[in-house]
């Protein structure tokens, strides 16, 4: 018997089966081969079909369950987890009425902050817990107020995981996360912030009805099944968006655990039960899966733009064979790179920065004594400040570590990396092995309330090792307080 996890980003979509008595996964698999098309008719938009997301649902779950020749009736749960803020808008029919405006779609900002302006940051801040920016909510209202004919039709609004649930069940709901990552959700009234919805001329109705992040939240119907190749009835158990999903897959639950990954962007998630937002500017709070009126968990979101992009850049301009190569030259240099210095802040604005965009700064370069090993080192030294800088900033939000959990992705397989940052917090730092579909087909067993159960099945399969804070830190306390300070300096002279 198995449950199946979709992970639906928007490069691809990946599918993953889990053995339910175990908990091991049994294979994973992406959807399509190339990235996904995101479409951008002007500069800041990104937009994306939901039906191909639903036709690599679909191919995804026929290739698993024909490769490893098992019956659709043996699947028995279904889990989602999905790129997160995105807005899909269907008719009455169900029909999608234009293309989804995914998470990195900019062209509502000036939407929210004026909105953030209007009806006071003291009251967001107090009670969506951010600003409106340009979530959810301020897209539907671009909607509204630039494409009249098709905001007429909307029967009603979904997050992209919400409308993969519709495709399989023809039930539409959302989540309170999922409220909240719209900023549709109000903490203080613990309800559908209705003053929000005024302010921006939308009604209610729009919205999905409720169902429990973990429950039986729908089934698949026979329209599903015939296009997806499972069975009738299979209950829909859970689903999330990306970030919270993946600090479930590491068993992120209770306050003062972190979870950590270091993709194309790097992320720090904290999990807290206090509803103190004093860096709402460079923090952004959302419910976490476990959430409860009675019992919040809140995740504190902090995303690094420039982590895995800036690695993967220098790697593709010094013409090395890979990462093993760069860790190689990397690990020849000493602690600090003989005094150069980067700053990876080049893959747009950074909130964490109050949404400055400084570009990548490499400093202090010698063309006579330095080499492309001195980069590589100061590539990773960089990155890893940059998660050291932001863990500041969650702990001057009230976070204190207790655990700190990572994905096994390039960035944090290096020695380098990893030591670096788990020396400058002072904690532990657990590598997993572990993936956002196979966490969504694993959080199946959660409806039942067994969190036991899943923190043993992931420690396991997928634990792969812990690095731990070095006894020497004085070398890694000087270059990061050289690397912080030149930051300072750059955010005040520019």
């Amino acid at each position: 018997m198995y449950f199946i996890g979709y992970d639906i980003g928007s490069s691809s979509v990946k599918t993953a089966l889990v053995e339910i008595h175990s908990g091991k996964a049994v294979a994973v698999v992406a959807e399509p081969k190339k990235e996904m098309e995101i479409r951008a008719v002007k500069n800041g938009w990104a937009e994306q079909d939901p039906e191909d997301w639903w036709i690599h649902v679909c191919r995804g779950t026929q290739s698993l369950l024909s490769r490893y020749n098992i019956a659709s009736q043996d699947i028995h749960g279904i889990g989602i987890s999905y790129q997160m803020h995105g807005l899909v808008l269907v008719d009455n029919i169900g029909k999608p009425l234009r293309d989804s405006i995914i998470w990195c779609d900019s062209r509502a900002v000036e939407i929210g902050e004026k909105a953030f302006e209007e009806m006071g940051a003291e009251k967001c801040t107090a009670q969506l817990l951010n600003s409106p920016a340009n979530f959810t909510a301020s897209k539907l209202k671009w909607v509204k107020e630039n494409e009249p004919e098709i905001f007429d039709k909307i029967h009603r609004c979904m997050l992209p995981g919400d409308y993969i649930a519709y495709k399989l069940s023809g039930d539409i709901a959302t989540t309170i996360p999922g409220l909240s990552e719209g900023i549709f959700w109000d903490f203080s009234t613990k309800d559908t912030a209705g003053w929000l919805l005024e302010h921006y001329g939308l009604h209610r109705k729009l919205l999905p009805p409720l169902v429990k992040t973990f429950s039986v939240q729908a089934q698949v119907s026979k329209k599903g099944a015939t296009a997806s190749g499972l069975a009738v009835g299979t209950p829909i158990l859970y689903r999330a968006g990306d970030q919270p999903n993946n600090a479930l897959s590491l068993n992120i639950f209770q306050p003062g655990e972190i979870a950590a990954t270091g993709g194309t962007s790097g992320v720090m998630y904290a999990v807290t039960d206090n509803l103190s937002v004093k860096e709402s500017e460079r923090v952004n709070n959302f419910a976490h899966v476990n959430y409860s009126a009675q019992n919040p968990r809140i995740g504190k979101l902090l995303c690094i733009n420039g982590a895995g992009i800036q690695y993967r850049w220098l790697m593709n301009n010094l013409k090395v064979s890979g990462y093993d190569q760069m860790n190689t030259l990397a690990a020849s240099v000493p602690v600090g790179s003989d005094g150069v210095t980067l700053h990876p802040f080049g893959n747009g604005a950074e909130r964490m920065l109050n949404n400055r965009n400084l570009g990548t700064r490499i400093g202090h370069l010698n063309l006579n004594n330095h080499n492309k090993a001195h980069l590589c080192r100061a590539a990773l030294e960089g990155i890893a400040f940059s998660f050291v800088y932001g863990a500041e900033i969650l702990k001057s939000d009230g976070i204190k570590p207790r655990v700190i959990r990572a994905g096994n992705d390039n960035l944090f397989r290096s020695d380098i990396f990893s030591s670096t940052i788990a020396t400058l917090i002072g904690h532990d730092i657990e590598i997993y092995n572990t993936t956002g579909a196979i966490g969504a087909a694993r959080a199946c067993t959660l409806h039942a309330g067994d969190y036991k159960s899943f923190g043993e099945q992931l420690a396991q399969h997928d634990y792969v090792r812990s690095f731990t804070p070095l006894n020497d830190a004085a070398e890694y306390h000087t270059a990061y307080r050289k690397w912080k300070n030149e930051l300072e300096s750059i955010l005040k002279n520019t």
